[in-house]
């Protein structure tokens, strides 16, 4: 299984995919490591991302799902997946992709946006990804308000993985 930990820019994906991964023993990647200089400059100064900008990266995370699978490797991911086509390529000829939509209160996103230190995202994109957000659907997706601890929600994401009817 290859977990993507989702939602826009502060929603916790990096701390809870983190959680989850330890707990299983899986591996992790984090998808802001795969951007491109460029990206991160973008990013850095308050430019929103095109899909061709994101296009190479969504790629590069595609590659590296794939890779999980071709050896029979679990794996949890962080990535924004903002939109249906993103999610589409990422989990493309792929068995078993999961997403966890990590979606907490905009009050919560900007307290948290506003106190991070050393990472390239500028708190004005948050407007932005919100615009571009389209939720995800089906029985692949666990949507998590996001409204309790990050130990809280990692037992939730490790509860759906043993047992997805409990989403």
């Amino acid at each position: 299984m290859q977990l993507i930990v989702m939602g826009v820019s502060g929603s916790g994906k990096s701390t809870v995919a983190a959680l989850v991964a330890g707990q299983l023993g899986w591996p992790m990647a984090e998808g802001d490591d795969y951007h491109s200089d460029a990206n991160k400059a973008k990013m850095a100064a308050g430019i929103p991302l095109t899909d061709e900008d994101r296009a190479p990266w969504l790629d590069a995370l595609h590659a590296l799902l794939a890779g999980w699978q071709a050896h029979g490797q679990n794996g949890v991911m962080t990535c924004s997946a903002l939109k249906d086509a993103y999610r589409v390529l990422l989990e493309a000829g792929l068995s078993d992709v999961r997403f966890v939509w990590l979606d907490p209160p905009r009050a919560a996103l900007e307290a948290r946006l506003a106190h991070r230190t050393g990472h390239y995202m500028n708190p004005r994109l948050l407007d932005s990804q919100i615009a571009t957000l389209e939720p995800p659907t089906g029985a692949n997706v666990l949507h998590l308000a996001a409204d309790a601890g990050a130990d809280v929600l990692a037992g939730r994401v490790i509860e759906w993985i043993v047992n997805p009817r409990t989403a």
